[in-house]
């Protein structure tokens, strides 16, 4: 099991926290706002990409995937970026991140599972304690850029509060409501401005304007060559 090494930002300061990832959960169609995500999903309708049967969605993606790593390789020029919200719980509690569900759009196509798990899921090196931001949840912003033909463009932008609640979304794959040890979720995303499209470099962040604080990460991505 892939161990990450991370910096706990609390109200008491920094220090570094491991986490070893036993299970990683991708929530797909995971909107609060039917509006946005009927938008999301005709976005990805645009690209042939079937419509969900049922939301959310819960994908099982292998641990290894989950990085801090400021670079992805993908195989053609398919793959973009999607900023989430991360849930991560040790030893009995619970932290939040923000990472990038990187997806290629042409295997996802023929399927989703398999499009979740051919792409690496950069996050952020940083995590807060869920517990501070609990109670303002609803006044997060999630953010992220692309570059795009050597133009850094903002690519998302919204308030959390448009996507399902952490205990709702915990509740919706876990029977006993809690998320197990060990578990790192994707919170699910929200619209693309101008659409959805692929990018030199992605960037993303989670704001907490209650607290005056962000976590920020990006990456570079490289493409290979498609031999056949």
């Amino acid at each position: 099991m892939p161990t990450l090494n991370l910096t706990l930002e609390s109200r008491e300061g920094r220090k570094p926290i491991a986490f070893t990832v036993a299970n990683l959960v991708i929530a797909g169609w995971a909107g609060r706002n039917k509006e946005a995500m009927e938008h999301h999903i005709r976005e990805l309708e645009a690209l042939g990409v079937a419509r969900p049967a049922v939301t959310p969605t819960y994908y099982r993606v292998a641990a290894a995937r989950l990085s801090t790593a400021d670079l992805v390789e993908d195989a053609g020029t398919a793959g973009s970026g999607e900023a989430e919200a991360l849930l991560l719980a040790k030893d009995g509690k619970l932290y939040v991140g923000v990472g990038s569900d990187h997806t290629d759009r042409k295997v996802e196509t023929y399927g989703v599972t398999v499009s979740k798990q051919v792409c690496d899921k950069p996050v952020a090196d940083t995590v807060w304690p869920f517990d501070e931001v609990a109670g303002h949840w609803d006044d997060l912003i999630l953010r992220s850029y692309a570059v795009i033909d050597g133009a850094r463009v903002l690519y998302q932008e919204g308030p959390i509060s448009g996507l399902l609640a952490p205990q709702d979304l915990i509740g919706g794959w876990s029977a006993d409501g809690k998320l197990p040890d060990g578990t790192a979720m994707f919170g699910g995303t929200m619209p693309v401005i101008g659409g959805v499209r692929p990018a030199s470099r992605f960037e993303g962040e989670l704001d907490d304007p209650v607290l005056g604080r962000k976590i920020a990460f990006g990456y570079d991505v490289k493409t290979l060559p498609i031999a056949g």
